[in-house]
């Protein structure tokens, strides 16, 4: 085990933000807004939640080894989220996406921020902020070896 940098073990305490965040805000879609997640969307939750533990305690142990599945996880909940944001905004996968097996259909928006922000986009920025920081921490202690 490598120690992290200073500026590494800020890094992985951003990703934990992040991942908290995110967790905070699908929460808060689905039991105060009272937002039905469709079958994507639960999808997401699958890889996005344990990242708050998987990051929190490498946070804790200063160990970005203890996180690589969490670089794996956000790389396929980016592509995930990016499927479902498709789905919902381009006509050729919105006739795919009321095919998911949920109550709920996956083209369904139930929030539309400045015509292009989603619950999938916002999921989709979350994972893209995670996997380029993790990366980041990669290349940073690279540069320490």
């Amino acid at each position: 085990m490598k120690k992290l940098t200073k500026k590494a073990e800020n890094l992985l305490l951003l990703i934990w933000v992040q991942a908290f965040l995110a967790l905070a805000g699908s929460l808060f879609y689905s039991e105060v807004m009272n937002y039905v997640p469709c079958e994507l969307c639960w999808y997401q939750r699958i890889l996005m939640y344990p990242l708050v533990l998987i990051y929190g305690v490498a946070a804790i142990k200063k160990d970005i080894s203890f996180a690589l599945p969490g670089l794996f996880m956000s790389g396929i909940g980016l592509l995930v989220s990016t499927y479902h944001y498709l789905v919902q905004h381009v006509s050729i996968f919105q006739e795919v996406g009321g095919a998911c097996s949920g109550s709920v259909p996956c083209n369904v928006i139930y929030v539309n921020y400045f015509g292009f922000i989603s619950i999938p986009f916002m999921a989709g920025v979350a994972f893209l902020i995670i996997f380029v920081l993790h990366l980041l921490i990669l290349r940073e202690q690279g540069r320490k070896a």
